[in-house]
């Protein structure tokens, strides 16, 4: 599967990608508002990536790369639920030249969201970012995603503190291109 834009292309990772993911998950600037778990080492993230399942209704994860030159970040919809047409979706720019402006995650984003609505037939997108977070709050509203609430306290920092997570869902038609 192949998602193509003008800034970025959508493409199924491969094993080879897991170096790029250990670098990212290790960058504290890209796991600040990330949940993460324990540690892993690369052997254990190229043995994932070697095993991972193939692309299904129930879980589209697509590497972004960047005018299809390099991979920066990843996007995925996830735990999609065909009987009521919804699914939850994360992406994050794990490359630090693509990070902040250019439209690349805008894209990714958009076209995420495009494939979600168009070919897996979703009605609703939803997703949860830290409070904190403006930079990604500002990217999602401005694609169409809407606050529908706060839970509070519900995401633990790597330094513990606490921090509210907002969630925030689009609908079928609501994309803004």
């Amino acid at each position: 599967m192949l998602l193509q834009g003008e800034l970025v292309r959508l493409r199924a990772l491969e094993p080879e990608d897991a170096e790029k993911l250990y670098e990212w998950v290790h960058d504290p600037e890209v796991g600040r508002w990330m949940t993460n778990g324990h540690p892993r080492s690369l052997a254990q993230l190229r043995k994932r990536a070697e095993e991972r399942p193939v692309n299904t209704y129930d879980s589209v994860v697509l590497g972004i790369e960047a005018r299809g030159q390099r991979l920066i970040g990843v996007v995925d919809l996830r735990d999609a639920e065909p009987e009521i047409g919804e699914a939850e979706l994360d992406i994050y720019i794990g490359d630090p030249e693509f990070r902040n402006g250019g439209g690349y995650g805008t894209e990714a984003l958009r076209l995420m969201c495009r494939y979600g609505f168009n070919n897996m037939r979703l009605h609703q997108i939803t997703l949860w970012v830290v409070a904190e977070n403006e930079v990604a709050r500002h990217v999602y509203r401005k694609v169409g995603f809407v606050e529908e609430g706060r839970h509070r306290e519900a995401f633990v920092a790597q330094d513990g503190t606490r921090h509210d997570m907002i969630l925030m869902s689009m609908l079928k038609g609501e994309l803004k291109w």
